[in-house]
């Protein structure tokens, strides 16, 4: 049996910018020689990288400062999904001010772990991109807000994350994580995972704000500082529920210009279905006319019900939830 030449066994791992062997360039890569590992220290590198990224890939980051707007465009799949990875210290930065810091247009099946983006004028967006996972990322210093699933972004995780000073404009249109998209449901960005993570301080909007025509999240184990809201974009809670049959449970927040939780029903049938669980929230200092850790503005026992469970805990404010809501 004749023996795999050693070329294309050095294939597994490849740094970009390095030229490949003569040998390799006179027959065409077997699907085992497909790079797995990508290596790249500066930012042509990346886009290079993101460009050519195909399942089962991962582009792998060394710390420093990488400078642009970042674009992936190709999906990976279930079983072998491309991934994005780096330390803390490797940072995606948009020296303008604009654009995307990282933007997985239609990039399903993408993991992005450790790194670090700044800058730009929304963090990370995913649009028409499921079951992508973000980890352990930092997302701070955005005029806008820090994570987006967006245009039926569905299946989406934010896990282990510390997400900091957006909205930096401080008009209210900073939130931490932000699912969906205002005044439609056309948008199903469904069943996103919002577990484990930091928010704050300086979050400029809510910490998590889940739009109509979203359905069945969950936002759970949470740390919520709501030091930045500002109350000029109606942002005067820690997450704002306005989508259906969300679970929000076991977070912890402090430090609130009003409520902790609120639900709105912005249409007919939405805003419905969240099961509260768990929570502990800290009002003290609250200024607003309403004060209560979990405020459902729009409670129908029989068409928009929301279940308020009595692991529910509250410091400060008027009370637990506003009055004709049934608690248990």
């Amino acid at each position: 049996m004749t023996k795999r030449p050693a070329a294309l066994a050095a294939l597994t791992v490849l740094t970009l910018g390095c030229a490949a062997p003569a040998a390799v360039a006179a027959h065409p890569a077997a699907p085992e020689a497909v790079a797995a590992v990508v290596k790249v220290t500066t930012a042509k590198q990346l886009q290079s990288a993101l460009a050519a990224a195909v399942p089962g890939r991962t582009i792998q980051l060394a710390d420093g400062t990488y400078s642009g707007n970042f674009k992936a465009t190709a999906p990976g799949t279930a079983a072998a999904p491309v991934t994005l990875t780096g330390s803390a210290k490797a940072v995606l930065t948009t020296p303008t001010g604009g654009g995307y810091g990282l933007h997985l247009d239609g990039a399903s099946y993408w993991t992005v772990q450790g790194l670090t983006v700044t800058g730009a004028q929304k963090g990370i967006m995913a649009d028409s991109a499921d079951h992508v996972v973000l980890d352990d990322v930092t997302v701070h210093h955005t005029t806008m807000e820090g994570v987006h699933f967006r245009n039926s972004s569905a299946y989406g995780t934010l896990r282990n994350s510390r997400i900091h000073d957006t909205g930096l404009g401080r008009d209210g249109m900073g939130e931490g994580v932000y699912v969906g998209t205002a005044n439609t449901l056309t948008d199903r960005s469904d069943h996103v995972r919002i577990t484990g993570n930091t928010f704050g301080p300086n979050i400029g909007g809510e910490n998590v704000d889940l739009k109509e025509g979203t359905t069945g999240g969950l936002v759970s184990g949470n740390t919520f500082d709501g030091d930045g809201l500002t109350g000029r974009n109606s942002d005067d809670s820690w997450v704002d529920v306005k989508g259906n049959d969300y679970v929000i449970e076991n977070n912890t927040g402090r430090r609130t210009t009003d409520d902790g939780y609120q639900t709105h029903s912005l249409r007919p049938g939405w805003g419905c279905g969240t099961v509260f669980r768990g929570n502990r929230s800290d009002l003290t200092g609250a200024t607003g006319p309403d004060r209560y850790a979990i405020d459902v503005t729009d409670y129908d026992a029989a068409t928009c019900k929301v279940t308020i469970g009595a692991g529910n805990t509250v410091t400060g404010g008027r009370g637990l939830v506003n009055p004709g809501v049934p608690v248990g």
